[in-house]
């Protein structure tokens, strides 16, 4: 995501939390959100320490995992092991505490802990160890993992990830799989680290139909606002179909209030089935009310994708694998310009790397590793530091055609040693 999220701080009272502006064009309604508008980012709510510092099994094992809301069920088909189940659609009684009651256990906190290097007074970088919250959905449990889904934002850029339950216990997480151009991810907790009592208390979600989503439409928002732990907010569909600067997709926009920390939260109908997932909110002087969350129903292949990938481990530093290229980032804005895919473009290539016997050449884009979306140098680097020297992973890229469109291939390569 092209979003910039800035820090947060307890002595930050005016709640500043600006990352860039939502000015493109509404699709359906040929409206524009204004451009004095800021959009801001929900993640991150930071406090940063010196130095020192979501084929879900569609019927969970009841000795493990309740299931709830008790609504119908219908299953969605996919290519992968693991399925996300939805619920019937049919209206349901709108008693917003036990709405609450029955998905709250199903929404978990999630903390990020990173290391950031700083640039002191005197010009002089150190680490600082940077601590962030936000908030996801249990979507599934396979035989060894339950799966959450939470925004990419969330989770990018971490040291280590600790998922806080119901019950405020806390176990480790790691990496199922990222989007940052749709801004999802799935991290995976292990089942064994989980404690009985903990499995007794915790939920898989009920996924609904954000198709069927209406303009004034009832809706609940559950969420880590401001890192305190789980709070509830409820409001209506204020509008559908919207688009904002640095999102592929379209957007649910509504008046629940969306608050720092929300961000993976769910965002849930009448009858407590998940139709988006909280991910930013507009905030100036003259606006009031407008968040938004990503439609579940658009999001459902990707997460489908996501949630049945390898979870992924980090390789060392000095183990981490070497692709052999010069990378510059194509932005949006110069993907719209020029014709270009937005990836990571391909200045150089170093010579008798992975990349070259590969057959990736200056002028290439890199779209995709592992089938993971590629759409920075960030995004490039957070990927490749799941995999070691000697390793091959599978590379997307876009080559240009003598005609000036690009074709899309996927390569093998296997990594060197990083230098």
């Amino acid at each position: 995501m092209n979003n910039q999220y800035s820090y947060y701080t307890p002595e930050q009272d005016d709640m500043d939390y600006q990352a860039g502006s939502g000015n493109r064009q509404n699709r359906q309604k040929n409206r524009k959100v204004p451009t004095v508008i800021k959009v801001i980012g929900l993640g991150l709510v930071f406090g940063i320490v010196a130095s020192a510092a979501f084929q879900t099994s569609n019927i969970v094992a009841g000795k493990f995992l309740k299931n709830t809301p008790e609504a119908a069920e219908k299953k969605v088909e996919t290519a992968g092991s693991t399925q996300l189940t939805t619920g019937s659609g049919k209206t349901a009684a709108s008693d917003i505490s036990t709405i609450a009651k029955n998905a709250m256990p199903s929404v978990v906190s999630i903390t990020n802990m990173s290391v950031k290097q700083v640039q002191n007074f005197f010009g002089g970088i150190h680490e600082q160890e940077s601590e962030s919250a936000g908030s996801g959905i249990i979507i599934a449990q396979n035989d060894t993992e339950l799966l959450i889904l939470t925004n990419n934002h969330v989770v990018e850029g971490n040291d280590t990830l600790t998922v806080s339950f119901i019950d405020e216990e806390s176990v480790t997480a790691n990496i199922k799989g990222t989007d940052s151009e749709r801004d999802l991810a799935v991290i995976a907790v292990q089942m064994k680290d989980i404690k009985s009592s903990t499995k007794d208390e915790i939920a898989v979600a009920q996924m609904g139909d954000s198709t069927q989503l209406q303009v004034g439409e009832q809706v609940i928002a559950i969420g880590n606002a401001l890192g305190y732990g789980q709070s509830v907010t409820t409001g209506i569909i204020s509008a559908t179909q919207r688009m904002l600067d640095g999102f592929d997709s379209e957007l649910i926009q509504t008046d629940a209030a969306i608050n720092p920390g929300n961000s993976g939260g769910a965002l849930l109908n009448a009858n407590g089935e998940v139709i988006g997932i909280n991910t930013i909110k507009v905030a100036t002087d003259v606006v009031e009310g407008m968040g938004y969350a990503i439609p579940i129903s658009d999001a459902q292949d990707v997460i489908t994708n996501l949630m049945n990938q390898k979870t992924k481990t980090k390789v060392s530093e000095g183990e981490q694998g070497y692709l052999g290229i010069q990378p510059v980032d194509v932005s949006e804005d110069s993907a719209q310009m020029y014709g270009m895919p937005t990836g990571v473009y391909v200045s150089e290539v170093v010579a008798g790397s992975g990349a070259q016997k590969a057959g990736i050449t200056k002028g290439c884009i890199i779209t995709k590793i592992e089938g993971t979306a590629i759409n920075s140098t960030v995004a490039l680097r957070e990927q490749l530091q799941y995999y070691g020297a000697g390793e091959t992973i599978k590379v997307t890229v876009e080559i240009p055609g003598s005609d000036g469109e690009y074709k899309a291939r996927t390569v093998e390569v296997k990594l060197g040693k990083n230098r």
